[in-house]
């Protein structure tokens, strides 16, 4: 038997299940032990060790491919989250439902250029400061998380890590222009939303009107970090491993044309991207086999339709990480063997699929990377954020009602 005839059996697919299980679990029952890499990286090594010696033995190339995949992955991520740490917003906004919604507006847009962590990495802080006297703000963050950390991110494979991971998969880079309708329907009505609730709960808040005005005028500090992601940008469009070393490239050139004042005005660390280094690496690994069984067995599943897809996607990346989620609904789709463009996809799968993983991440704070960033940031700065339970609240009664109206209006 070749390897490229060989399928593992359906225990391999444990592993993955069950660092997909650690990650969203952990951090709720055992934060202590899960905030250590330490911690991290030998929970990922142990389910990892088993895949690593079978595929080693029956499929090296097969994993050989994936820890490619794997490091392309994180090479962008590192570069995309080291430029934007390089860039400083000094001075303070408006705090005013239009300037809230104004900066939620760019920042949706932003995402797509320099991801959803390096613009959220680069808008929270001003967001926050400008609206650190109000009584009444923890809905401030949440929004941010909606619209900039996530669904912001949906028209570029630089946007958001499942983009992405199409992108190296085949999919074109401008492909996921296509998804404009359904990113514009979801950031317009965010932005009225977001609107209205800030309106309404600056009124009852009734903060002097003199602490509305801005503190200092506003300054753009570390404008050369511009030309960083030019170059990354420029790198999509290069082949292995040219790409990769360009986007280290800028990554080098950033750090060393910033003032290390700059980033200690943001508060940057590399500590957030080796955490999602050493997770991710785990996941790239453990999910070989259970890509391989859903590519295969995909099509007695009883998914097929686009709204089918959309769902059960956003379903899995509300608790899971939405990059794998991605690839393993992907695979499902491919088990079909429908046939398409592009990935071996129907388009309106594809569009389901892409789609959903980058909106339902916005629903828990564990659907996506920046989440707990940009709750931590708040928390540090003294922010009361909601639970975890609470957030679901919020994220419930706001994305959901919006998600079944893309539904009924895109993927029926």
């Amino acid at each position: 038997m070749t390897h490229s005839e060989w399928l593992p059996e359906l225990w391999m697919a444990i592993p993955f299940l069950g660092l997909l299980a650690a990650i969203a679990i952990l951090p709720l029952v055992a934060h202590g032990f899960w905030h250590k890499l330490r911690n991290q990286a030998i929970v990922s090594l142990l389910l990892a060790l088993p895949i690593l010696m079978v595929y080693g033995k029956y499929a090296p190339r097969l994993l050989v491919e994936q820890i490619r995949d794997y490091l392309s992955f994180v090479i962008l991520l590192s570069s995309l989250y080291t430029v934007a740490g390089g860039i400083h917003i000094a001075g303070s906004l408006k705090s005013t439902p239009a300037a809230n919604t104004l900066l939620l507006g760019a920042g949706a847009i932003l995402s797509n250029f320099i991801g959803t962590t390096g613009a959220s990495m680069v808008l929270i802080r001003p967001l926050l400061h400008a609206n650190d006297h109000r009584r009444h703000h923890a809905h401030l963050p949440i929004f941010f998380i909606f619209l900039v950390s996530n669904i912001g991110g949906a028209l570029t494979p630089l946007g958001d890590p499942p983009l992405f991971l199409g992108f190296l998969n085949g999919v074109p880079f401008f492909w996921t222009l296509r998804l404009f309708p359904v990113w514009i329907t979801a950031t317009v009505t965010l932005l009225v939303i977001f609107y209205f609730t800030d309106r309404a709960i600056l009124i009852r808040d009734k903060t002097s009107h003199k602490a509305l005005e801005p503190h200092e005028p506003l300054k753009l500090k570390g404008k050369r970090n511009f030309f960083c992601f030019a170059m990354i940008l420029g790198a999509m469009f290069l082949p292995l491993p040219y790409r990769e070393g360009v986007m280290i490239t800028a990554a080098v050139i950033s750090v060393w044309i910033t003032p290390k004042s700059y980033h200690d005005a943001n508060a940057f660390s590399h500590l957030p991207m080796l955490e999602v280094a050493i997770i991710f690496l785990g996941i790239f690994i453990t999910m070989v086999p259970a890509l391989q069984l859903l590519r295969q067995y995909g099509g007695e599943l009883g998914v097929s339709h686009p709204w089918q897809f959309f769902w059960a996607t956003g379903g899995f990346s509300s608790f899971l990480d939405n990059a794998p989620t991605y690839m393993t609904f992907g695979a499902l789709a491919q088990g079909l063997h429908l046939g398409g463009p592009y990935w071996g996809i129907p388009e309106k799968l594809l569009m389901a699929i892409s789609a959903s993983a980058v909106f339902f991440g916005a629903t828990t704070y564990i659907g996506n990377a920046p989440n707990f960033m940009v709750r931590s940031i708040a928390q540090h700065r003294g922010w009361k954020m909601p639970s975890f339970f609470g957030y679901m609240a919020w994220s419930g009664a706001i994305l959901l009602p919006l998600f079944l109206l893309i539904t009924l209006i895109f993927f029926r």
